[in-house]
């Protein structure tokens, strides 16, 4: 969440940044009125306390008659205190759920507007052309080297699920365990993490989990699938104050769920928007100070794993309506893909500042020597993706043979046993 004190100090920061959002700027004026109303009522909690208490010295004194009406007055003061201390506690209630609600403030720079009011920041390598042959899309390859079958996953557990088999299955492993090398070699802590969480780390996250439509939950147990495995990497500090003399960082490997539910009619054919996937996430703990320059070092991360699969690419900076409630600035990571005749997104990093770990409680000390005033303050959180399933639709499109099968990126080998092409069966 946001920095309610920050808000109420510079309220046309956050008004600028709902408008960049194309979001209701209105919330900011509604967060200042409900800080007010949260600390009036406070403020006369705690004057009727204060009046209670001295209340009690004078009926210890008090005799007779008197004593009498002072305890009739007590009685009526006691319901004024708890009549106080509830009006307190909703005006606190109600600035929560505004303050929960508010999304991320967005970082300078970041390009206003929604979906397609990206920026380009980069492009790197060409779109493949094929000029002696028609290309085939991922799915069909990956039934001719019998790689993917969409026909059973869908027999087993409906639509959008499907069986990595084969040479599918190897490769997938091999992406996701290069990614975990190459995490590891940058000073990550491969980590295995929970796929089921509780309601209160989803929604320390950022995740809407009363109204997101993309969530699955288990009722019985108050559980959520996640998504992402930054949900369960994030989770994993709440509650504790770190040291961040050195950013703390992880790369969870997990499986992940989404329901699509906005996705209907889009992208049904083959593995690109499926309800089941896996990937390597990397996700970092810092200061709000090396925040700007790590989530850089993520992207740069990213794009060394592009290269290693010998794909072409573009980077986005993603515009403020579609960032997501935690993140403040995000990098896509598109790679070609030649049937589409577009860039797709492989990968993404997001730069969420303190906005999760305030949800969460994650902090860290402040030395009075730094010139600070001593104390804790809330870190800040990124993350962004290395590697996943959706990647073996552009490296199964893009290196195709005319014959259907697919040569093997180089750095990929060594982890498919020396295997240089996936073979039509």
């Amino acid at each position: 969440m946001i920095d309610v004190r920050d808000l109420c100090e510079n309220p046309e920061v956050y008004r600028a940044s709902q408008r960049a959002r194309g979001a209701d700027p209105s919330v900011v004026d509604s967060i200042i009125a409900a800080e007010a109303a949260r600390k009036s009522g406070i403020s006369a909690y705690e004057s009727l306390r204060a009046a209670q208490n001295a209340y009690g010295k004078k009926v210890a004194a008090a005799k007779g008659h008197e004593k009498q009406a002072l305890l009739a007055e007590v009685k009526e003061l006691a319901a004024r205190v708890k009549s106080a201390s509830a009006a307190a506690d909703a005006a606190a209630a109600e600035q929560d759920e505004l303050v929960r609600a508010l999304p991320n403030l967005v970082s300078d720079g970041v390009p206003e507007g929604g979906e397609d009011d990206y920026i380009v920041v980069k492009t790197v390598g060409t779109p493949r052309e094929f000029p002696d042959f028609e290309p085939r899309d991922h799915l069909e390859i990956g039934e001719l080297i019998g790689a993917i079958d969409m026909e059973r996953g869908a027999k087993v557990s409906g639509s959008r699920f499907y069986f990595l088999r084969g040479v599918g299955a190897r490769l997938e492993m091999a992406l996701l365990q290069m990614a975990m090398d190459q995490a590891i070699a940058a000073g990550f802590v491969p980590m295995i993490t929970p796929t089921l969480v509780r309601p209160e780390t989803m929604a320390g996250t950022g995740f809407d989990v009363q109204h997101d439509a993309e969530i699955y939950r288990l009722a019985e147990d108050d559980l959520y699938l996640v998504g992402t495995s930054e949900v369960s990497l994030a989770g994993y500090h709440g509650d504790e104050i770190l040291d961040l003399s050195d950013p703390l960082r992880y790369a969870g490997w997990s499986s992940c769920y989404r329901r699509e539910a906005g996705s209907h009619g889009k992208d049904t054919r083959g593995i690109i928007r499926v309800h089941q996937f896996n990937k390597v996430e990397m996700f970092v703990y810092t200061t709000i100070e090396q925040a700007a320059a790590e989530h850089e070092r993520l992207l740069a991360w990213e794009e060394e794993m592009l290269a290693k699969v010998e794909l072409p690419y573009r980077v986005i900076d993603t515009a403020a309506g579609d960032l997501g409630m935690s993140a403040a600035r995000k990098f896509d990571c598109e790679a070609w893909v030649p049937t589409q005749g577009k860039y797709r997104e492989l990968t993404s990093t997001s730069n969420c500042s303190t906005f999760q770990a305030r949800r969460l409680n994650i902090r860290e000390r402040v030395s009075a020597a730094d010139g600070g005033k001593g104390g804790t303050r809330a870190v800040a959180t990124l993350n962004g993706t290395l590697a996943t399933t959706r990647w073996i639709v552009a490296i199964l499109e893009h290196h195709q043979n005319a014959d259907g099968s697919v040569t093997v990126p180089a750095a990929l080998r060594p982890y498919l046993g020396g295997l240089e092409v996936l073979p039509v069966l």
